[in-house]
C-alpha cells in the first residue's frame, strides 16, 4: 500500500479508539503493577471521547484528524496521561500539515514531530522508563523507511516501539508516578510505553488489512 486517504484516515483512528477502549483491562493492570491503577481507565475515558468526535464530524485532511483526536484526549484523559498523549498526536498533526494523504514519508513526519511535541511537553527521553520508550525507536526506523511502502514500513514501526516498550521492564522509572517506586518498577512495562505500542499496532493492523 502506498497510502492512506483522509477517509481512511479516519477510519483507521476509529479503529485505533475501539480497540484502546477495548484495552482498559490491559492498561489497568499494567499499571495497577507500578501506578495507582487509573491509566486503563483515562485512556479507555480518552478514546470513547475520540471515538465519538470521530464518528460525528467531517475531516477534509489527516492533519485535521490527528488534531482533533490530539485535544480530544488532552481535555478528556486528564492529569499526565491527557497532556502527554494528547501532545503526541498533536504534534503529530503538526507534521501532517499540507500533506494530502497519509504515506510513509508523512508518518514518518508525523511520528517525528509527536515526538519532538511530547519531548519539550515532558522532558523525558529514553531510558526514563515513559512513553518515549516505544515512541523513539519508532520514529527513528520512520525516519530511516520513509522511502519504503506503508504497510512495510508500518509493521517496522510497530515492531520498533514493541522493543521499546519490552526494554522498559529494565529501567528504574525516573519520571512520572511510578518514579517513587525506584527499583520495585523494575520488571514491569511502562504503561505508557504499552498504551503508545499499541496505538502504533492498531494503526500498522489497520494498514495491512487494507493492502
Amino acid at each position: 500500500m502506498e497510502a492512506l486517504n483522509t477517509r481512511q484516515v479516519q477510519d483507521c483512528l476509529e479503529q485505533v479508539a475501539a480497540k484502546m477502549i477495548a484495552s482498559k483491562e490491559l492498561l489497568t493492570h499494567a499499571d495497577q503493577a507500578i501506578g495507582d491503577g487509573d491509566h486503563g481507565i483515562g485512556m479507555a475515558r480518552g478514546f470513547e471521547a475520540v471515538l465519538a468526535k470521530l464518528q460525528s464530524e467531517p475531516f477534509s485532511t489527516p492533519e485535521e484528524i490527528f488534531r482533533k483526536v490530539g485535544f480530544t484526549l488532552l481535555s478528556s484523559i486528564g492529569g499526565a496521561a491527557g497532556a502527554i498523549f494528547g501532545s503526541f498526536f498533536i504534534g503529530a498533526a503538526n507534521g501532517l500539515k499540507g500533506k494530502a494523504s497519509f504515506n510513509s514519508a508523512a508518518y514518518a513526519k508525523a511520528l517525528q514531530s509527536g515526538l519532538e511535541t511530547v519531548q519539550a511537553r515532558g522532558k523525558a527521553k529514553v531510558g526514563d522508563k515513559t512513553m518515549v520508550d516505544a515512541l523513539a525507536p519508532a520514529a527513528q526506523i520512520a525516519l530511516a523507511n520513509a522511502d519504503k511502502n506503508l504497510d512495510e514500513m508500518s509493521t517496522l514501526v510497530y515492531q520498533a516501539a514493541e522493543q521499546g516498550m519490552k526494554k522498559t521492564k529494565d529501567f528504574i522509572a525516573t519520571t512520572g508516578k511510578s518514579k517513587t517506586l525506584g527499583e520495585r518498577s523494575l520488571g514491569h512495562a511502562d504503561p505508557g510505553a504499552i498504551s503508545m505500542a499499541l496505538i502504533l499496532s492498531f494503526i500498522n493492523e489497520y494498514i495491512n488489512m487494507h493492502e
